[in-house]
């Protein structure tokens, strides 16, 4: 008899939590995905404290479920629906200057290729691409940096679960996070997670200046760039002071994104970056309920428009629920096996096989 809601349901209502009460009657459990044999699910904690603790539960969980007749494999992912608390106070290190002099495009110590990943405009899920991909490669076998330059927004703290501050222990080097075999680094972690970053450009520059230069990021074979969207001072200080691999561009298939994705590609051609290929993110949705495609933001718009300019299709990655759990969670979807980390996990294979990872 093939497994059903009810029956893991039933199962997770056994299964305690240190707070009291079960993931049931907690009302802890959120995306149950069966696909023949195969169950995911996420658990919901109130707080990313609260899910730091729950790692036993976790796998409790995930026993009792492939313990079910007719279950092959499961796979549970912890997530959290509050903020984190106060994080320590930031080391003793100014970020956000106007920019020292350089001749022209810098390399980055130990870094082997430098990718810069773009949109044309918010809202297209370009740092949920970067994370997973990021990921994705780790898993690859790369040696992956993950630099969050979105400075007004950043957002990789929180998708790759990292909110410690990181160290300096000399006021002049930062040393980056770890996260999911991944080199983390972002102006939120530098910064207060509740106060508006004010800058000008110049210290934006000067800012972005010292995230690459002055982070021990080690020996990378890879570092991947999550770029602010639009075509502004960060993109320009990038491309003219940094020897940039090439850029990825991110766009939804859809008429308003394409026209600001185009935008984009005309600015990394006018600053001479190479555009090693274009991503169609929320390319679709499948129902969770009747298993029917949608083209919800249209369908092939990003495939047409890399045919139309010679630029390299690099994959379509659907819309779904999960993926956005995973990432509010701090645990990419691609950091495990399963249908959803599959899409990104196919793009970080075509960029290594094609000799830009």
């Amino acid at each position: 008899m093939p497994i059903s809601k009810t029956d893991i349901l039933d199962v997770l209502s056994g299964i305690a939590v240190p707070e009291g009460g079960t993931l049931i009657s907690r009302d802890m459990v959120r995306a149950i995905s069966i696909d023949g044999d195969a169950v995911r699910f996420v658990i919901e904690a109130p707080s990313p404290e609260a899910a730091r603790a729950l790692a036993s539960v976790r796998d409790a969980a995930e026993a009792a479920v492939a313990g079910l007749p007719g279950v092959r494999s499961a796979s549970v992912a912890l997530t959290a629906h509050g903020p984190s608390a106060p994080a320590a106070k930031a080391p003793n290190l100014k970020v956000g200057r106007h920019p020292t002099p350089q001749a022209g495009p810098q390399a980055v110590s130990g870094v082997d290729r430098i990718i810069a990943i773009g949109s044309g405009k918010g809202g297209v899920g370009k740092s949920t691409v970067a994370s997973n991909l990021a990921v994705a490669l780790a898993r690859e076998g790369r040696r992956v940096g993950l630099l969050d330059a979105d400075i007004y927004g950043p957002s990789q703290p929180r998708m790759m679960g990292v909110s410690k501050r990181p160290a300096s222990p000399d006021g002049k080097t930062i040393l980056p996070l770890q996260a999911h075999g991944v080199t983390v680094m972002s102006i939120g972690l530098m910064v207060d997670p509740d106060t508006a970053v004010v800058w000008r450009g110049p210290m934006l520059m000067g800012a972005l200046q010292q995230m690459l230069g002055q982070v021990a990021w080690g020996e990378l074979d890879i570092l991947l760039i999550d770029m602010p969207p639009g075509t502004g001072d960060v993109q320009l200080t990038l491309c003219q002071k940094t020897q940039l691999t090439g850029a990825i561009v991110v766009s939804t298939p859809q008429d308003v994104a394409l026209l600001d994705a185009r935008r984009a590609l005309d600015m990394f051609k006018r600053l001479e970056t190479p555009v090693l290929g274009l991503i169609e993110n929320m390319s679709h949705f499948v129902c969770p309920n009747c298993g029917h495609t949608s083209h919800i933001f249209g369908h092939g718009g990003v495939r047409a428009e890399a045919e139309k300019l010679d630029l390299p299709f690099l994959g379509a990655l659907p819309l779904e629920l999960d993926v956005r759990l995973a990432g509010d969670g701090g645990v990419p979807v691609a950091a495990a096996d399963g249908p959803l980390a599959a899409p990104y996990q196919a793009l970080a294979k075509r960029l290594v096989e094609g000799g830009m990872a």
